[in-house]
């Protein structure tokens, strides 16, 4: 993951957006909502939240608030917005021991979510992540293939989409002096 920039973690969301708006998912509507797991994350979130309007699913937003009682201690999540009988798609750049986001992911099913799922550009996966991903109220797990995953981490809840063909246009953009950007509006191609 080195040498990765930010850049990619907000623009490799095009391609999380192709999957979450494939109709074999079944987001609906006015029933979706993109979670942002803490606020330095709402930016992106509501860019992902965007980019599925733009994908004919009209999703709302929300926010985690995390309080800590020390470091690394999470005392309680507090949730801004409304995910009774939604379906949640939790947001982030990575996941490393995925312990917050499971976390998360429970404290929206207490809150009445019907689904949750996740979408980070890097699965770093790190310590008991699988177990706990396993585990986990999540139906899904999509993660980038940013980060190679070995075989004795793929578990049926995670998905690894390819950023290939992604990479493939943008070089092949750059080659015939062509516009990069274009590849990450959000719009439906």
């Amino acid at each position: 993951m080195i040498g990765l920039s930010f850049d990619l973690a907000v623009e490799a969301g095009v391609v999380g957006l192709e999957y979450f708006s494939d109709p074999k998912i079944g987001l609906k509507g006015e029933s979706t909502v993109v979670v942002s797991p803490d606020a330095g994350g709402v930016y992106r979130a509501k860019n992902f939240r965007d980019g599925l309007r733009n994908h004919g699913i009209d999703a709302g937003l929300a926010m985690i608030i995390k309080q800590r009682s020390r470091a690394n201690q999470i005392d309680r999540m507090d949730l801004v917005g409304n995910v009774d009988g939604m379906d949640c798609i939790i947001v982030d750049d990575m996941i490393d021991t995925a312990g917050t986001l499971c976390t998360a992911a429970a404290e929206l099913k207490a809150r009445g979510a019907k689904r949750v799922f996740a979408f980070a550009t890097h699965g770093l996966f790190n310590g008991s992540a699988i177990d706990r991903i396993q585990k986990s109220q999540f139906e899904q797990v999509v993660v980038c293939n940013t980060v190679p995953l070995p075989e004795e981490k793929r578990i049926e809840k995670i998905v690894h989409l390819s950023l290939g063909s992604l990479l493939a246009e943008a070089i092949a953009r750059v080659h015939n002096k062509k516009s990069v950007s274009e590849l990450f509006k959000n719009k439906k191609n």
